[in-house]
């Protein structure tokens, strides 16, 4: 059982700069607690999102950070040109010594594409050539491809991961058709899903994988909304509050397009997510007991958690940080572990 961090990096209060800043004390808070990873969203055109370039404050996380993995979750493909984007996922996972987690996707949003000039019914496919282009500058050392979107001709490669033969691949899952697919790539995954839809995704991941004997099981995670604090009604009044703004940024492009959110319903207060067990607030004891109780029914063996979100203090994201490393993280290994 690991734990990691995902964070859509949504805009909060005050600078840009003070805000980039206190992502970044976060960042060296995560490292200090031993969280595996930490996965980043990239959005476009909304407060949802202030990591457009996941590649330039993830640099900067390399240089803030010593064992804290991290990665994009995901970079969108479509937006990418493929060998640039390989330049970048090298230069990345060697300034860091090997600690890049690559998340790829085609990204959930057809109104932030659509800005772009991608067309939403071409990106499955320019998602799936470009990843195709990518793998090949990533392993070869030309690149030799001819597709519909993107044609090259014995172009060099000059740069290479420090991981072999390429760094760790992430996918968002949210269906179980989608969690089907990542199983036979033998991706980790980490799914948004309420605690059934989840529990759904991760079974039919493990029906549909299959390894040699002995390789290590992939990471199948369920990213969570977390706030710990010293009594419930304090962590629940910080993360009522916060959601109430994260909800504003999430759906600020939908609401300015009048159309609903692509495969996605979140409630709009805190609370409904706690219902559908995609949230937990409280004292360390109840969020262990909560997530303990998640694990036991769901399967996975890798909690995501998001500790800042909305217009959430700091002080509160790393007194969150602190109790959850020091009481929760313990209390639900032992509770996975005792229900293997």
């Amino acid at each position: 059982m690991e734990f990691g961090i995902f964070d859509h990096l949504d805009r909060g209060e005050g600078s840009l700069r003070d805000f980039y800043a206190a992502r970044l004390r976060l960042a060296e808070a995560y490292d200090r607690a031993g969280f595996h990873s930490y996965h980043l969203a990239e959005h476009h055109a909304t407060p949802l999102g202030m990591a457009p370039s996941p590649s330039v404050f993830l640099a900067a996380v390399a240089q803030r950070t010593k064992r804290l993995r991290f990665g994009p979750m995901v970079y969108c493909l479509p937006l990418y040109h493929p060998l640039r984007l390989a330049e970048e996922i090298c230069m990345l996972d060697q300034m860091s010594g090997g600690r890049l987690d690559l998340g790829i996707g085609r990204g959930i949003s057809p109104i932030e594409t659509g800005y772009y000039g991608v067309d939403p019914d071409a990106a499955p496919r320019m998602f799936g050539e470009c990843w195709d282009v990518v793998l090949q500058a990533l392993t070869r050392k030309t690149v030799d491809y001819e597709g519909a979107f993107y044609r090259f001709k014995d172009v060099p490669v000059m740069f290479e991961p420090l991981q072999k033969p390429h760094p760790a691949l992430w996918y968002g899952v949210l269906r179980p058709d989608s969690a089907e697919r990542a199983a036979r790539q033998r991706l980790n995954i980490v799914s948004n899903a309420p605690l059934a839809g989840a529990k759904r995704v991760i079974d039919t991941y493990r029906q549909a994988y299959a390894a040699p004997p002995g390789t290590p099981e992939p990471k199948l995670g369920m990213n969570r909304f977390v706030v710990v604090a010293e009594s419930d009604a304090a962590a629940l009044d910080i993360a009522r509050r916060a959601y109430r703004t994260w909800y504003r940024n999430f759906h600020t492009l939908w609401w300015k397009h009048n159309v609903p959110p692509s495969g996605v319903v979140y409630p709009p207060e805190f609370d409904g997510q706690v219902e559908d067990g995609r949230a937990v607030a409280g004292t360390p004891e109840h969020v262990a007991e909560t997530l303990g109780r998640h694990v036991a029914e769901v399967g996975m063996n890798y909690i995501v958690c998001r500790f800042a979100f909305g217009d959430i203090a700091l002080a509160d994201s790393l007194r969150s940080v602190e109790l959850f490393s020091r009481h929760v993280m313990p209390a639900v290994r032992q509770a996975a572990k005792a229900a293997e």
